[in-house]
């Protein structure tokens, strides 16, 4: 029995030594650069300093981009997800031939470069006033514009995060028989949205959530689009930042990369307790 058992530990621990250099080697890769920035931000010619992390919340601009920056990853989410869930449930109950052209039409974006989609996007901003000046639609070019809420970023976040939300739901619904799970609810007595809402939308909960957190993680980044039409979200007021105060702008993508670990360990924390619950259930 000794020598049945002793080639299977040797090979669990083999997994196990290979898994832990892994890991280590993944750790030394991410966690380096960043203590090497960490240092930066507080090296100084008179010692050490947390002057660029205290300096945050009172440094112009800081709070006035960053509060820009959520609420259009919020706007963002919303309309992603308000575009997605009920068109992909709409195909995968109604029409099933059509899920290969809604796959090429949400992932075409792929293949489009930030830039060209922003010059796109330019053409359209400066094509509008000329031909619409007498009409009512020249106020939705000067309201989209807005540099309070620049609308026209959130159209361009949701066509930059579009193939990403769509994976994420799409493979949630793969996951589970939408069609069985209506219909039974519907025999039950459920009506159509009572169905959706009650049954369909709670099993695709982890997908909604990586969808999310996907999105926000693009929007939290995103330098290209912002920076090109005009605007100072959060990223491109770290650029701006560190053409003069370097300390401070290193400072401030350590905390923003922090940030966004935080929010990825607490969507896996809730995807694992969704999974206990429905395993215990």
């Amino acid at each position: 029995m000794a020598q049945l058992t002793t080639p299977a530990r040797t090979g669990r621990r083999t997994v196990r030594w290979w898994r832990g250099a892994v890991l280590l080697l993944a750790g030394v890769y991410f966690l380096v650069p960043l203590a090497a920035s960490f240092w930066f931000s507080v090296d100084d010619p008179k010692g050490l300093s947390l002057d660029a992390y205290t300096g945050l919340l009172s440094a112009p601009g800081f709070l006035d981009s960053l509060w820009l920056t959520l609420g259009l990853a919020l706007v963002t989410v919303v309309v992603l997800l308000l575009l997605l869930v009920p068109a992909l449930i709409a195909v995968r109950l109604g029409s099933p031939k059509l899920r290969p052209v809604i796959d090429v039409l949400c992932t075409l974006p792929l293949v489009v470069p930030p830039v060209a989609l922003t010059a796109g996007l330019i053409g359209v901003l400066r094509w509008g006033p000329d031909y619409l000046m007498d009409t009512p639609f020249f106020q939705t070019f000067v309201f989209v514009q807005d540099p309070d809420f620049p609308l026209v970023l959130v159209i361009a976040y949701v066509l930059m995060a579009l193939p990403l939300a769509y994976r994420a739901l799409d493979a949630g619904l793969r996951s589970m028989d939408v069609r069985t799970l209506v219909e039974a609810a519907r025999n039950c007595g459920a009506s159509w949205p009572r169905a959706v809402f009650t049954v369909v939308l709670p099993n695709l909960r982890g997908a909604l959530l990586n969808a999310s957190f996907l999105t926000l993680a693009l929007v939290l980044g995103e330098f290209t689009a912002a920076s090109i039409l005009g605007f100072q979200p959060f990223p491109v007021w770290i650029y701006s930042v560190g053409n003069s105060q370097a300390h401070m702008s290193v400072a401030v993508s350590i905390l923003s990369l922090l940030l966004t670990w935080l929010l990825l360990l607490l969507l896996a924390t809730a995807g694992r307790e969704r999974h206990a619950k429905t395993a215990t259930s």
